[in-house]
């Protein structure tokens, strides 16, 4: 405890004698109070300091070295499996080409059980062109599964791609498709009709007032239709809008709301379920399509592709093929 006399000794600033203190005597005033200086750092202490920096810089290049190695392991793997799938389509498209014959294309699938009735695909434009010559790619893309369908009697072609570019050239796509079925029919070219949803169609280059005009008696005629991004999500909106409205006017019950009505509808808006998906790309993005029709559809694709090809397309009609639904109750 401090004594009073330093206490009043210090306050003053003078000694009992009347002089002033000094800085030195008034440090030799407080000192025997104060705490003992802290001791030297132990010699272990600033060793493992100066081990810390070496061994953070250790730690990382150990972290370097582990990601250098799985990195170069995935790589190696990416580069097999990609070299492995181009050497599996070339076989195919060595062995299974069409030479634009429908006798080939028939075949070819002669020995399948089952064919789709409503096939399906994604298609997007080409990064490596630009305007007009990706426009055409796509076109002649679209010209190329449409007499594929012709030759395997598919009845319904719907071809979804995202941005609907496609909806504003219809009579350029119809005057390429017809081309293209020339090209494997010759003279006695099938029907075709082409239509998006709430625009009319093009049945045999002629326009159509209906949105769904009636199919043609003839065996080999196809379907097309034209779906892009807003045919998906936002119909759904749009019919939930419609029935909360309806249901708020008191025009319809909340109780014949239903998944059938809603089946229904859609349908009737855009289009029925596809029995086949076939993704023309290396991986299953459906880059916003109709949600409400994919729930029992079967979905194809290959790994690492990244185009339209006549071997993607036959070994999507073999997995379709070999495919067991199984609903249940």
């Amino acid at each position: 405890m401090v004594a009073s006399r330093d206490i009043q000794v210090y306050r003053r600033d003078v000694h009992k004698h009347g002089r002033p203190l000094t800085p030195k005597a008034r440090e030799e005033l407080i000192k025997p109070y104060l705490p003992p200086p802290p001791s030297a750092p132990h010699s272990r202490t600033t060793k493992r300091r100066k081990l810390q920096p070496v061994r953070a810089f250790l730690k990382t290049q150990l972290h370097l070295l582990v990601f250098t190695i799985i990195h170069t392991f995935f790589s190696l793997y990416i580069r097999l499996r990609q070299t492995y799938h181009a050497i599996i389509d070339r076989i195919f498209a060595i062995l299974y080409y069409h030479h634009r014959t429908p006798e080939l294309i028939q075949k070819d699938v002669r020995g399948l059980s089952r064919l789709p009735e409503h096939l399906s695909v994604i298609l997007e434009l080409r990064d490596q062109d630009r305007g007009v010559a990706a426009l055409e790619g796509l076109v002649d893309d679209v010209a190329e599964i449409s007499a594929w369908c012709v030759c395997v009697e598919i009845p319904m072609l719907s071809i979804y791609e995202r941005t609907g570019i496609l909806k504003g050239y219809v009579p350029t796509t119809h005057r390429t498709i017809s081309s293209k079925f020339h090209d494997y029919f010759g003279r006695r070219r099938p029907s075709l009709q082409i239509r998006a949803p709430h625009m009319p169609s093009f049945l045999n280059g002629d326009l159509c007032e209906g949105t769904h005009p009636s199919p043609s008696n003839n065996p080999n005629h196809l379907s097309i239709l034209l779906l892009s991004s807003e045919d998906g999500r936002s119909t759904l909106v749009d019919l939930t809008k419609t029935l909360t409205e309806m249901s708020q006017r008191h025009k319809l019950s909340p109780t014949d709301i239903s998944l059938d009505l809603i089946d229904a509808e859609v349908s009737e808006s855009v289009m029925g379920e596809p029995d086949l998906l076939v993704v023309f790309g290396p991986n299953v993005e459906l880059q916003g399509y109709p949600p409400w029709q994919l729930r029992l559809t079967e979905i194809f694709h290959v790994q690492d592709n990244t185009g339209v090809g006549y071997q993607i397309f036959l070994r999507a009609l073999h997995r379709f093929a070999k495919t067991q639904m199984r609903f249940g109750r």
